[in-house]
């Protein structure tokens, strides 16, 4: 396979991440305004978002039966124009019903984007020999960004979700689908398993249970802040609902610094320390939130807290591949389910301490659990690990 078109793949696939960061942020940021047109309850709200994760899990799972027959590539290429087209029906309709098919499509689809995108990620690292997994979700990020303006330039000037919505599909919809023609550069086919994986499903979930509760406390984490900093800063600290909105900006800025550089670092001082260092900084941060006197020092931890856990994600994907070389789409499948797992269990579980208990009490929960990854480090493999997969098997934590 020449360089020009594995160079073609990854710049492919990056934006693909990039487009995937756009819509997500697309939606999330504009719960009130969905909420507001279709005339959801506060009561039915959560029912509404709890499904989309559920859904994209259930389609994560189906995923790995499909690439087994057409490839990643193949799902990638139909799942992303789907993502965008569910997000366009979220903003067209004005019935409850055709609220709830367009985010259940948007769910399914996600589930199988999600998956295949990463399964062309973990494939196109192993294709170049070295770490590039965190690249791909720089891209991300920084698509996430983006949909975050492009939302608040949507709510600031009062447009509609469907006039909001409609020129970025427009513009990203044939960017993606004809970048979709080089997905398939790295891409490759299960080969035949050897003796540690041959186990069955048990053995499988076994070895991968580790990385498996990795990416459920990385996401606790991540949803933590997403949903509960802008009423941490307000209602704990006493900012004002301007500067509320600061500390997710602030996240997601060095989220995507961190991944931007993470990469280097994976290449210098191997997977394992850069995921202990990650978890370390990620438990700062949260410590940072919750002793915090005032708004300014909340803001610093919640900043800090993206350095951490922005490399946490990745390499864990990616280690996945590097564990199961020969079933590396089957991990990564079973793998992503995890990320919803810890989407759903995260803000329910703050928001219930933080009702019983206190929220400053309720932060060091995601902080203990984020801590906990430094536990399972050895399951990323040693700074020696080659990224081609196979030639060093990366040590396990052991869990019967």
């Amino acid at each position: 396979m020449t360089d020009a078109r594995l160079r073609r793949g990854r710049g492919s696939l990056a934006v693909s991440f990039f487009v995937q960061g756009v819509t997500f942020a697309l939606l999330v940021t504009r719960i009130p305004g969905i909420q507001d047109r279709y005339g959801i309850s506060d009561a039915l709200l959560p029912a509404f978002l709890a499904a989309v994760p559920i859904l994209a899990g259930v389609a994560s799972v189906a995923t790995e039966k499909v690439v087994a027959r057409v490839g990643p590539a193949v799902v990638l290429r139909w799942a992303q124009p789907v993502v965008l087209l569910a997000l366009l029906g979220v903003g067209a309709g004005t019935e409850l019903w055709e609220a709830a098919v367009a985010l259940g499509l948007f769910g399914l689809a996600v589930g199988a984007l999600d998956a295949s995108m990463n399964m062309l990620g973990v494939s196109l690292q192993r294709a170049y020999g070295r770490s590039i997994m965190l690249g791909f979700h720089a891209s991300y990020s920084l698509g996430g960004i983006a949909g975050a303006s492009l939302a608040w330039v949507g709510a600031h000037w009062h447009l509609s979700l469907f006039v909001s919505y409609l020129p970025v599909v427009a513009l990203l919809l044939p960017v993606a689908f004809v970048g979709s023609r080089w997905y398939g550069a790295g891409e490759h086919r299960p080969v035949e398993k050897d003796a540690g994986e041959s186990g069955g499903s048990r053995v499988a979930f076994a070895l991968l249970l580790p990385l498996c509760l990795v990416m459920t406390f990385a996401y606790i984490g991540d949803s933590t802040v997403s949903n509960w900093s802008a009423k941490y800063l307000q209602d704990v600290l006493g900012s004002s609902e301007e500067l509320a909105t600061v500390p997710y900006n602030a996240y997601m800025v060095t989220t995507l610094l961190g991944r931007a550089v993470g990469d280097f670092g994976v290449r210098k001082l191997g997977a394992a320390t850069v995921v202990r260092c990650g978890a370390v900084l990620a438990a700062l941060g949260f410590a940072v939130v919750a002793v915090a006197p005032g708004a300014w020092a909340g803001i610093a931890g919640f900043t800090v807290l993206g350095l951490g856990l922005s490399v946490i994600v990745p390499q864990t994907f990616a280690a996945a591949g590097r564990l199961f070389p020969g079933a590396s789409d089957a991990a990564v499948a079973r793998l992503n389910v995890f990320n919803y797992v810890g989407f759903l269990v995260g803000s329910p579980l703050v928001g219930a301490l933080g009702d019983a208990w206190s929220y400053r009490g309720a932060m060091l929960v995601p902080m203990v659990l984020v801590l906990v990854t430094v536990v399972y480090a050895t399951s990323f493999g040693s700074r020696e690990a080659r990224y081609g997969g196979g030639h060093e098997r990366p040590r396990t934590v052991d869990v019967g």
